[in-house]
């Protein structure tokens, strides 16, 4: 069963810091990957929707690893207006420690977007910064003092 921790961090710069830790920490570099929205989508014909293609994607990507619909959302969301996603897959103690890592360097709380009930169809959460809930869920696993989540799959 693979495990990974995925950590929503506001800017690139961020992103590239959590790697930059994560590698000095022995973390496979290939067990990594970085993901923010790419700005320069390129049409593709009349009835091209990249954006769309994109979050449609990533939304499946991350049910597939385990995100609940609304975590899903949350990362889509955060992911279009600027944020990075940091995905970093391994063992348990691999995954222990980057989340560990991604939590030092300000993991925002998807709780920012999804809040505490489902939101049917209305404005997902309209802040980046991180929140104070450090509640666990079922079928994934939240790390203590942070943002970062750890999903099995």
């Amino acid at each position: 069963m693979s495990k990974t921790a995925v950590g929503l961090f506001e800017n690139q710069a961020v992103a590239n810091q959590v790697v930059h830790d994560l590698d000095a920490g022995s973390f496979p570099r290939g067990e990594i990957r970085t993901l923010g929205e790419p700005r320069d989508m390129a049409v593709t014909g009349i009835m091209s929707t990249p954006r769309s293609d994109f979050e449609v994607g990533l939304d499946r990507e991350l049910k597939t690893i385990g995100a609940s619909e609304r975590e899903a959302k949350a990362y889509v969301q955060g992911a279009r207006r600027g944020g990075v996603l940091v995905f970093a897959t391994g063992s348990k103690e691999e995954v222990d420690m980057a989340a560990e890592i991604m939590n030092r360097r300000g993991a925002i709380e998807v709780e920012e977007f999804i809040g505490g009930e489902p939101n049917p169809g209305g404005v997902i959460g309209q802040s980046m910064s991180p929140a104070n809930d450090r509640s666990s869920q079922t079928g994934r696993t939240r790390q203590a003092g942070g943002g970062a989540r750890l999903f099995s799959w």
